[in-house]
């Protein structure tokens, strides 16, 4: 029970650390509290809604009560399997935009611009039909596109083209701004999540291992990080490491995790009766998420995927998939992609559009009797934040999550304009011969106070919480970690997963969360960090002046 290194967490960056370690010779153990993805519900792409409400998988996380959302409480799935997040995500695939990594690095998060990121995007990546020179062709993780059959997946792209916005082929290459294809972590019809991609190679190695055990705390010896206490079957054990101790454990266990052992806010942490090892005020702050909403349509033509939607065709369906993986079993459904920006005078889009051609909920439920289609919309930068504290200092009990969703102005003017401009794009011609009528929120609603109270009642998480042990500079009071990804004020200790991003990056986190894996690995081994890339994205040339 001793490693070189010790990873708490086989999430996305953790297996993408596992994997890096391992190739380079080191001895490394992931501990992980959940059990094997085997199995239809998780490897299927479309079986994506079930995963994340199953609580074998799902560690069940709710926030508090959302004082801004009619104090709804909200679900929060995190992955409790091999492959984290990614073994019960919607396998959407989106690195972010340039500017929100030259914004960490502009924020005390050193050699983390998108010069110094893009080379790793590209490490990590297998891209099947990318843009040449900014995608990666040989990495672990392939990242492909749905087939697109769907008339419904063109309709959408040719109305944001009609509606005066431009075309991406890639928005992970060169120009995020636009709509197009939509990119999946899929391969060979299954989720290629980050256990698919890299844990499985990594434990071919006789250097790396896997226990299936609950992390209680760090175990911390004169300032060093020397192990971590674990729940193992009914004892507990102590999993010592020789070089340093990771947690990737997702943006709500890690800061939960760091407080346990001692290291957050002095004052909340002795209130809890857990002695301070140091004080790290950071540690749970900053948290932020997407919202979205679901604009729905009723189609006038039976082109939707609701003619699948019942016990025999889902049973086709999942048997076509079972013996050939293949048909509609093999795609996530999210085929086009939209990203624009919500007026003129921002540089770089802060509106991420999902099309999917059906209208249900993420959860499974449909909303509707009947054909339909939607686009899940939602502002990219909330100025919202929120905290993650202990309930207790039992490791059992689940932290206290409070979004503090909608607390600025700004986000109800965004998400207004959101709700405005996607009835646009519906009302372009290309959708004329697919649209019946406007399902949610309905054409009634219409006026800014109308169209409030719907979003109160019905904005959902897209589940893409982070932030809560930011990276920055050491001289920070509010950084948790370097930019090396070293805990200020412990040694042998790093955090790498989505809880150390400064700021939300645009779209879905899966693709940065394995980023920073591949990144903190090479500063966990001692090497240089790879080559910076200087070349330029794309920007609107009248973004000052025009919002399309």
């Amino acid at each position: 029970m001793e490693a070189d290194f010790v990873i708490i967490g086989a999430g996305s960056a953790g297996c993408a650390m596992a994997y890096r370690l391992a190739e380079a010779g080191a001895s490394v153990l992931v501990v992980e509290h959940g059990g094997t993805d085997a199995g239809p519900f998780i490897q299927m792409p479309a079986a994506l809604s079930y995963p994340m409400n199953m609580k074998r998988y799902d560690w069940g996380y709710q926030s508090e009560p959302e004082p801004h959302l009619n104090n709804r409480r909200l679900a929060v799935p995190r992955g409790k399997v091999i492959g984290g997040s990614s073994s019960i995500n919607g396998m959407v695939y989106v690195r972010g935009h340039a500017r929100d990594f030259d914004h960490w690095r502009d924020q005390g998060a050193d050699g983390w611009g998108y010069a110094d990121v893009l080379p790793y995007f590209r490490r990590m990546e297998q891209s099947h039909g990318g843009q040449e020179g900014w995608r990666g062709t040989d990495g672990p993780l392939h990242v492909q596109r749905g087939p697109r059959k769907n008339p419904l997946f063109h309709a959408f792209v040719e109305a944001g083209l009609q509606a005066g916005y431009g075309l991406t082929d890639d928005y992970n290459g060169e120009r995020q701004e636009g709509f197009g294809p939509m990119e999946q972590t899929v391969w060979r019809g299954r989720r290629w999540s980050a256990a698919n991609a890299y844990l499985r190679p990594a434990l071919k190695h006789a250097n790396c291992g896997l226990i299936r055990a609950f992390a209680r705390r760090v175990v911390i010896s004169e300032g060093r990080a020397t192990g971590v206490e674990v729940t193992r079957g009914n004892g507990i054990e102590i999993i010592r490491a020789r070089r340093e101790v990771v947690l990737a454990s997702s943006s709500i266990n890690s800061p939960k995790l760091l407080m346990l052992s001692g290291i957050g806010p002095a004052a909340h942490l002795t209130e809890h009766g857990i002695p301070v090892v140091a004080d790290r005020p950071g540690v749970g702050g900053n948290l932020q998420d997407h919202l979205e909403l679901y604009i729905q349509m009723a189609a006038s033509q039976p082109v939707s995927l609701f003619k699948y939607w019942n016990l025999w065709s889902k049973a086709l369906i999942g048997a076509q998939w079972l013996f050939t993986g293949k048909g509609l079993g093999a795609s996530n459904q999210f085929e086009s992609a939209g990203f624009i920006r919500s007026r003129a005078g921002i540089d770089y889009p802060d509106i991420q559009f999902h099309f999917l051609p059906l209208a249900v909920r993420y959860d499974g439920k449909i909303a509707a009797e009947g054909h339909g289609f939607q686009a899940h919309v939602g502002p990219m930068r909330s100025p919202s934040r929120g905290t993650i504290t202990l309930r207790s200092s039992d490791p059992a009990d689940d932290p206290v999550i409070r979004f503090n969703y909608m607390s600025e102005s700004q986000d109800w003017w965004e998400f207004r304009q959101c709700i405005r401009l996607t009835r646009e794009i519906f009302a372009q011609k290309a959708f004329k011969p697919f649209v019946s009528y406007e399902i949610q929120p309905g054409l009634s609603l219409q006026s800014d106070s109308e169209l409030d109270d719907f979003i109160r009642e019905h904005a959902e998480s897209a589940y893409h919480p982070c932030g809560t042990c930011r990276m920055g500079r050491a001289s920070d009071p509010l950084a948790v970690v370097d930019p090396k990804a070293r805990v200020i004020g412990v040694d042998g200790l790093r955090v790498a997963d989505s809880s150390i991003f400064p700021r939300i990056t645009n779209g879905n986190l899966n693709a940065p969360s394995i980023m920073v894996g591949e990144k903190v690995s090479d500063d966990l081994l001692g090497r240089d960090p790879l080559p910076a890339d200087n070349r330029a994205p794309w920007v609107h040339p009248d973004w000052e002046s025009a919002q399309r």
